[in-house]
């Protein structure tokens, strides 16, 4: 059975469906569409595979294309990502060129029709320059931690941003100095995807099996693309000094993304340090794994996110929805989604992540708690109804530009 609006009143409630549908009522017929670099892997293509067919419903005409490159453009695009988050890079005139073909090539291929235009992350920033030929209000979506850039990248990247009417982040911090006006949303997680809804503990133990993941033990588990800031190596580091006092084992599991040429290199690092340990498994997941990823985390006693730089870290939120009790890093997005000790712990070191495990394994009662909190707290804050009402908020404000709509 298709997911429609009413699919959610059990989670959120007859009146948050109400006002999205009056918010919406003035906006029917308007053309809007994303942009991104990927269909699969990642936050950004599930919360697209979702809003669209949803603003649809709602009497939009909502469409989503995905950019096409080649290998060498997302390779560059990959260190415009790691440069963004902070990490030393360079870049040639090359590089820049590049990226400007391939936006290029892509405006000329792409329809770009429409009243309102989400144009999502760095990949396919270049192409605002349409905005003068085809119209309509542009907004960049940007999803990633731009709290301290790579200098000379800002700067290249900002002559396209500021080219937009407007921008919208993720956390507050990522705010930076533009001519154009700043929103701040948050991303969401879907509670009736696969990877988020229900699960029998029939299904969960059938999944387990067939990945090969026993139970004779309590379970500390990461699910993240295979990527050096997702830190799975420091997660390697902190469970082993938990494993000292506390008998456990370890889930990495992941997979990666069209758009991230990156994951193999970082994969084979991961499986390197682990090394035989039996009490350490690597899970490469194929892209649609949401059941195994929903199983796993329903089964694990505690779910760390030790990432180095985050945009917002949804898999946070999906690990809280399921009432399990997280440790994570403090970084990006996710203190927006842990009040330490109420809904999670946030850590801020090797040692410190494997105190966190060792004390959630060590109380139970207080890890249940944790993970009790952290799911109420996504409920009123991270699920994509909110995600959805604040989109409709932007799309009215774009059409009112002279005004100031707070969301």
């Amino acid at each position: 059975m298709s997911v429609t609006l009413d699919s959610y009143e059990p989670i959120v409630g007859r009146q948050v469906l109400d006002e999205i549908r009056f918010l919406a009522e003035h906006l029917k017929g308007r053309r809007v569409l994303h942009v991104n670099s990927t269909a699969v892997g990642g936050g950004v293509a599930e919360i697209l595979n979702r809003m669209v067919p949803l603003l649809n419903e709602l009497g939009l005409k909502s469409r989503w294309e995905v950019i096409k490159g080649g290998e060498a453009f997302f390779q560059v695009t990959k260190r415009f990502h790691n440069a963004l988050h902070g990490r030393a890079a360079e870049f040639s005139r090359q590089d820049f060129r590049l990226f400007l073909e391939t936006n290029a090539q892509n405006a000329r291929t792409l329809s770009l029709e429409a009243e309102a235009l989400f144009i999502h992350d760095p990949q396919p920033a270049a192409l605002v320059l349409e905005k003068p030929r085809q119209g309509g209000r542009w907004v960049w979506r940007c999803h990633v931690d731009v709290s301290d850039p790579q200098a000379d990248l800002w700067r290249f990247l900002r002559r396209y941003i500021d080219r937009y009417d407007a921008a919208i982040f993720s956390a507050p911090q990522f705010a930076k100095p533009l001519p154009i006006r700043q929103l701040l949303i948050a991303p969401s997680i879907d509670p009736l995807a696969k990877k988020n809804e229900d699960l029998s503990e029939e299904t969960i133990r059938e999944v387990l099996h067939r990945l090969g993941v026993p139970r004779d033990k309590p379970l500390v588990t990461q699910i993240s693309r295979f990527d050096a800031l997702k830190d799975p190596l420091g997660v390697i580091e902190a469970f082993r000094l938990a494993k000292r006092t506390v008998d456990c084992r370890l889930i990495l599991a992941g997979g990666g993304a069209s758009d991230d040429p990156e994951g193999s290199q970082v994969l084979a690092e991961v499986r390197e340090k682990a090394g035989k340990d039996p009490d350490i498994l690597v899970l490469e997941l194929p892209p649609g794994s949401d059941l195994e990823i929903n199983a796993l985390q329903r089964a694990s006693a505690v779910i760390v996110q030790k990432s180095i730089r985050e945009g917002f870290g949804l898999t946070v939120s999906e690990a809280l929805w399921k009432g399990r009790p997280v440790v994570a890093s403090a970084v990006g997005g996710i203190p927006l989604q842990i009040a330490h000790k109420y809904s999670g712990l946030l850590s801020r070191s090797i040692d410190g992540a494997a105190l966190c495990i060792k004390q959630l394994l060590n109380n139970p009662a207080y890890a249940k708690r944790l993970g009790e909190n952290g799911r109420e707290h996504v409920r009123h804050n991270f699920l994509l109804t909110r995600h959805l009402k604040e989109y409709l908020l932007v799309l009215i404000a774009l059409e009112h530009p002279e005004d100031v709509i707070p969301l």
